[in-house]
């Protein structure tokens, strides 16, 4: 699917999520934290590799199976039978499949269908900053980690590096159409660039040094997702983003996998860099030739590809302009206090959203909220249909009547459409969702050449998978906000996070829509569902 998609991945398909800052402040500095994280990046590919990583499991039961005694006891189990101990304590390993593809791996465009290369064997890194590309081995011919203060050496000659940005940065290239991409692509590796870009494309992965500072959670959020289209390789599997004041982020490709895998990496990068960080503010680097061992990348470019440059860039930064991103925290509670009333807080957060769009638009629209399936070997997402006959009813309750229900029949409607939420997750996250299954059949009838089922040309099917809202999760410790762009033109990218005691959203839309007004509207919501929950009546 991702694969055969002929439009620019940026905003299109690539989300971006955000580390919080590192809670000891003189660590923010850039060189500091670029050197930290990226030693923490790699020990996280040599645990992986040694296969020594810690398996995904899902717990049902934490009490008895996210325990150091269970653990200790399914590591004498043969590997063939771990899957049944870990089951009977209702403990489910979920695929890694996808996590060999966070390391070494860049999508590479083709006319009609991209492919996704991986070499790991390469040992190099690879640095853009001001546009230019730089790279240097972090992994010595023995597959040790390179020393922290060379690394802090290296970065710190690369941040010392004054040359102007390039006249033509060739980044702009990966934000274009991928068949366009493809044949600019094409002319590069004729015109003698092919060894260059098998360094770009091989490189464990690419860490972006940006040149300013962060001033607010819209700025970091169109920064990571976008940014100004001259220091980030969007079509490596990640791109870790660190700015002039620390803030970091990783911006993802989505052919290869998901927000599990990643997800896994951000929370133990963080973990790792901000508790056994490998240099402090005060760490000297190492007295190393890094001219010698940093190689700044030289790219020949003939005209058709300074065209194609300057073509890419101006569509880009039209583009970008488009989009508009918003944020808001609510903060009279959260996680906790919606388990107390034994709701979902997932339903009730798509509950807001239901009532936003009723109260903003009249309407209720197809939505969209990812379900991982990785219980299933190779399980990519199913999707969760959190528009419902019962959210439905209960955001017309809320929006257009709320004076004809009592606190207790609004509360009781909120709890149904918990309860069915809870339904379609499970569903979804068991394999039971409807929206693959019938994705794959329209797939197969035409990789067979077979006429598409009248299914597929009714209008309803064209409605329901035009998904105005789409929407994703990611909540974790080590996570301050992330984000991706809408789906379709008349859409909002919903991300957002139910935090132990606030919630978290941040929407983006094009100009068809408002985010800031959609944003109004589900402070609103979440604010009359608090007060029926306190058992106060709605104000109007």
């Amino acid at each position: 699917m991702y694969l055969t998609a002929r439009d620019p991945i940026v905003l299109n398909f690539n989300p971006f999520v955000a580390f919080n800052p590192d809670p000891k402040s003189e660590y923010n500095d850039q060189l500091t934290r670029a050197t930290n994280m990226t030693v923490s990046a790699i020990r996280f590919l040599k645990t992986f590799r040694a296969g020594l990583l810690e398996p995904e499991v899902f717990h049902l039961n934490p009490a008895k199976s996210d325990t150091d005694t269970f653990k200790r006891l399914i590591r004498l189990v043969p590997s063939s039978l771990s899957w049944y101990g870990a089951y009977l304590v209702n403990a489910y390993p979920l695929d890694m499949s996808q996590y060999f593809r966070l390391f070494n791996s860049t999508r590479l465009p083709r006319p009609g269908r991209d492919e996704l290369f991986t070499d790991d064997k390469a040992r190099h890194l690879l640095v853009l900053r001001r546009g230019h590309f730089y790279v240097f081995d972090v992994l010595d011919q023995d597959g040790n980690i390179v020393s922290a203060s060379e690394i802090q050496a290296h970065l710190k000659y690369i941040l010392s590096d004054n040359s102007p940005p390039p006249k033509f940065p060739l980044a702009y290239l990966p934000t274009e159409n991928r068949d366009t991409w493809a044949e600019l692509r094409q002319k590069l590796v004729s015109g003698g660039n092919e060894e260059t870009l098998r360094k770009v494309d091989s490189a464990v992965f690419c860490l972006c040094l940006d040149e300013f500072p962060i001033k607010d959670l819209v700025h970091l959020s169109h920064a990571m997702l976008h940014g100004d289209g001259t220091n980030c390789w969007f079509d490596k599997s990640f791109n870790l983003i660190i700015a002039k004041d620390g803030s970091a982020a990783v911006h993802f490709e989505h052919a290869w996998g998901d927000g599990v895998a990643v997800l896994r990496f951000i929370n133990e990068v963080f973990k790792d860099s901000t508790q056994t960080p490998a240099i402090t503010p005060r760490s000297q680097p190492a007295s190393t030739d890094s001219s010698a061992a940093v190689q700044k990348l030289n790219f020949k470019l003939n005209d058709a590809l300074k065209t194609g440059i300057s073509a890419a860039k101006e569509k880009f930064d039209a583009t970008m302009k488009t989009l508009t991103i918003d944020n808001i925290q609510f903060q009279r509670g959260g996680k906790e206090f919606l388990k107390k009333q034994k709701l979902s807080p997932d339903a009730v957060a798509q509950l807001a959203f239901q009532m936003a769009f009723l109260r903003q638009y009249g309407q209720t629209v197809a939505t969209y909220e990812s379900c991982s399936t990785a219980a299933f070997k190779h399980g990519r997402t199913e999707t969760i249909r959190p528009a419902s006959t019962f959210t439905k009813r209960c955001s017309e309750a809320f929006v257009r009547e709320p004076s004809k229900h009592s606190a207790g029949e609004l509360q009781q409607m909120m709890a149904e459409c918990s309860r069915y939420h809870g339904e379609l997750t499970k569903a979804a996250a068991m394999g039971q969702g409807f929206d693959r299954h019938l994705f794959a059949l329209r797939y197969l009838a035409a990789a067979k050449g077979i006429v598409l089922p009248e299914l597929y040309l009714d209008p309803a099917y064209a409605q329901i998978n035009h998904n105005i809202l789409s929407t994703s999760t990611l909540a974790s410790p080590a996570v301050n906000i992330g984000g991706f762009a809408p789906v379709v033109p008349n859409g909002f990218g919903i991300g957002y996070a139910v935090h132990d005691n606030w919630i978290g959203c941040n929407v983006s839309s094009y100009p068809s829509r408002s985010a800031r007004e959609f944003l109004q509207c589900v402070q609103k919501a979440l604010e009359d569902m608090f007060d029926v929950m306190e058992g106060k009546s709605i104000k109007t």
